[in-house]
């Protein structure tokens, strides 16, 4: 059988886990820096956790998870039912599917706060880095399985955690020189447009259809309400929404005239023009920005590279007042970010944004070559000195005399230092190191190589 991997996933080697964990780990310091805390949570949930969390066109990308020992069932008859039925419509069945993959992090995390609410203090501010599953069609930017970095803060409606929020989505593109557009807008300016128009029942197709202007364009977000049952008269009424450019404050004097005179659209202008006039980073309102997401109530987010070929978004997020209640845990706000590092890593490598250090990272400090078993034996007790001190380092696994077999693995694996023992070093307890980039060759007793490799 020729090997293969499912459509949509990947591997990833050792040099694309290096630059992985280059974005990673500047990511995970940020979090941390602003004040939140590592948590993790299972790969399935139960499907009943999952499902009408994220609409229609969501539920559909959720991987779902045939129960286990189906064959042993005594209720064939219902499961056959169940199946059938299933292949007619998009549905939720326990008797077949208890279990899915998680879809995101937010809902879980929702979840793991309701269960933990008695051990968590408020706010409380998590970060996760965990992979999730989207039985989505796979293409460029758009994987089945990729992983999400998400920061959430819950328990406060306070704009301030917005603003964090920003800076440290600013300040994480700017260290990974990623040249980004940070756009925001709000989803209380959509209901009250909803309100305008005359079709609040439809808040959702609206939503849905808004949030594919970059995709299929004016004339196809028209043709989607209209075919959602959305009046024309409605639709004429968006028509200011979907093409006016202009600066922030021109964006926010075109909402002023369309919702200014409703609740909605007078808290949410607020709430916009709070981050405008207080954010640090550069932030750009757009008006059509919907993120598709069921949950989102208050401010969204959604970031895009400037450069390059990538138009889908690196990352989203956004303010959901009411995610917990449905859980049992009610009026617990929250607002969230999460960074698309499969496609931060696809938009870096295209702009060639990885650090030099990034592509030939050694396996290795240094690596000990040999002759026999005796030389090989005391390059073990060497090597467990030198990892006492925290310096990486391995010995050659076979037993060969070629040296330049032994010279030529240090090279591919891009190792700086080659330290050759043999009967005269052990003797001695002097041993030969080569600097493999420069060829120069010096001795050192073992207290003086580890000074050296620290140093280094």
């Amino acid at each position: 059988m020729k090997p293969s991997i499912p459509r949509g996933t990947r591997d990833f080697g050792p040099a694309e886990m290096q630059k992985r964990q280059y974005i990673l780990n500047i990511v995970r310091k940020n979090f941390e820096l602003f004040g939140y805390q590592p948590i993790e949570t299972p790969a399935m949930e139960n499907i009943t956790t999952l499902t009408g969390k994220y609409g229609e066109e969501g539920d559909q990308l959720i991987f779902k998870i045939l129960n286990s020992r189906i064959h042993e069932s005594k209720n064939k008859d219902v499961l056959k039912k169940e199946f059938e039925l299933s292949l007619e419509a998009s549905r939720n069945s326990e008797e077949l599917t208890e279990r899915a993959l998680r879809y995101d992090l937010t809902v879980p995390f929702a979840r793991f706060v309701v269960m933990n609410q008695h051990q968590l203090t408020f706010p409380f501010k998590r970060y996760q880095i965990q992979p999730v599953w989207r039985a989505d069609r796979p293409q460029k930017g758009r994987y089945r399985e990729f992983y999400q970095c998400d920061a959430d803060v819950i328990g406060s409606n306070s704009l301030i955690n917005e603003l964090d929020l920003i800076s440290l989505v600013d300040k994480s593109f700017s260290q990974l020189k990623v040249p980004v557009i940070i756009k925001f807008n709000n989803r209380k300016i959509l209901s009250a447009i909803a309100e305008v128009i005359h079709e609040p029942s439809k808040i959702v197709n609206i939503t849905v259809a808004i949030d594919k202007l970059d995709k299929i364009g004016k004339e196809g977000v028209n043709k989607e309400l209209a075919e959602n049952g959305i009046s024309q008269e409605a639709i004429q009424k968006l028509q200011p929404l979907l093409e006016f450019k202009g600066t922030n404050a021109q964006k926010v004097g075109i909402l002023k005239e369309l919702v200014g005179n409703t609740e909605a659209g007078k808290k949410g202008i607020e709430e916009i023009e709070f981050l405008l006039n207080t954010s640090t980073a550069e932030i750009e309102l757009d008006i059509t920005l919907a993120r598709g997401l069921n949950y989102y109530t208050g401010t969204i987010f959604e970031v895009k590279a400037n450069e390059g070929t990538f138009s889908s978004s690196i990352l989203g997020g956004g303010r959901y007042d009411d995610l917990t209640g449905i859980f049992g845990l009610p009026n617990m706000s929250g607002v969230g970010i999460s960074f698309g590092i499969d496609r931060i890593y696809d938009v870096m490598e295209e702009l060639n944004l990885f650090p030099a250090s990034t592509d030939k990272s050694p396996a290795a400090t240094l690596m000990f070559a040999h002759f026999d078993i005796e030389s090989q034996t005391h390059c073990v007790s060497l090597a467990a000195e030198l990892r006492n001190k925290n310096i990486s380092c391995e010995v050659y696994p076979d037993i060969t005399k070629k040296l330049g077999k032994q010279f030529d693995y240090a090279n591919k694996k891009n190792i700086p230092f080659v330290c050759t023992v043999g009967s005269n070093e052990m003797q001695n307890k002097l041993y030969a190191v080569k600097n493999m980039d420069k060829g120069e060759q010096q001795q050192f007793n073992i207290t003086d190589l580890i000074k050296f490799l620290k140093k280094d």
